[in-house]
């Protein structure tokens, strides 16, 4: 029983890193940059989130995730536009280069606003709400809405990617910019609304994990490398990928917190990642990307 709680445990904290996955993969998709400040950038509407719930007393913050959303969208787009959209074609190092850059101002400007002390967010009942399956398996009603979540945004983003006019515009400008440009597509906006777009999403996770956890300044590291794991493993330009390499990549550290104790459960993922990266580089679910 403890196997199959670890593994139930497992695919529903994947869910959560396939929210982060799904805007770092957008935008590696869209535009071809490495967005190292994505992990700070996961960080920083749950800070926004705790500034409006500390606003407005007795406020709960997922009524505050909309707000967040529509306030990262419109950060993305100018960021983007404002900064990023001067690199896109510069090479790959002057990307990192820049983006490392923002993930030290972020990270510090987070630390200076609020202390490196951990925060938290308060939803209320929900956070120890449970469905008892038997008397030694229960399934928490946050992680499961969470997955569901995850579930809802990629399904969402696979129709807007394929029935709209904005995302078959971000399909044309990542199989082929000149051609895209030639077409009379704007590539700098198209750019700039793939990176609204992505934190749009990241919003949902970072305001959740904030929910489900605390977080300080410090925890856009770790949130990168897992957002690049869950992107690795289900394969570069799959969205339904990112959501299987997060459900890999957290059954891995549940099961190797069981098997090993909990100081092994980040390793594990880490060795997991790393094996299937061995066996399978391109990932489960990849997809034939152009230059």
């Amino acid at each position: 029983m403890d196997w199959l709680n670890a593994i139930i445990q497992g695919i529903l904290l994947g869910g959560l890193y396939s929210l982060f996955a799904v805007g770092l993969s957008l935008v590696f998709g869209t535009m071809r940059l490495t967005n190292l400040a994505h992990g700070d950038l996961t960080v920083l509407p749950a800070y926004i989130a705790l500034i409006i719930v500390g606003s407005t007393p007795r406020f709960n913050p997922l009524y505050a995730i909309p707000m967040v959303m529509v306030i990262m969208f419109v950060f993305g787009y100018l960021l983007q536009r404002g900064v990023l959209n001067f690199v896109v074609n510069s090479g790959d190092i002057a990307g990192v280069i820049v983006t490392f850059g923002m993930s030290i101002v972020i990270m510090n400007g987070l630390q200076e606003a609020f202390t490196a002390n951990s925060q938290g967010l308060d939803a209320g009942q929900i956070e120890n709400m449970s469905i008892t399956l038997s008397d030694q398996l229960a399934i928490g009603w946050l992680p499961l809405i969470i997955f569901i979540l995850a579930v809802v945004v990629i399904a969402a983003l696979q129709l807007y990617m394929s029935r709209t006019k904005m995302g078959r515009a971000f399909r044309a400008v990542s199989d082929d910019q000149e051609a895209a440009r030639l077409m009379g597509i704007n590539t700098k906006h198209i750019w700039a609304v793939a990176m609204g777009v992505a934190l749009l999403i990241v919003t949902i996770g970072g305001v959740m994990m904030g929910i489900r956890t605390t977080f300080n300044p410090l925890l856009g590291a770790d949130r990168l490398i897992f957002a690049f794991e869950a992107v690795i493993i289900g394969g570069m330009g799959s969205s339904w990928g990112t959501l299987l390499g997060g459900v890999v990549l957290g059954v891995a550290q549940l099961l190797g917190a069981l098997v090993f104790g909990p100081a092994w459960q980040i390793l594990a993922g880490h060795v997991v990642f790393v094996i299937i990266l061995a066996l399978r580089p391109r990932g489960f679910l990849a997809k034939t990307v152009t230059a």
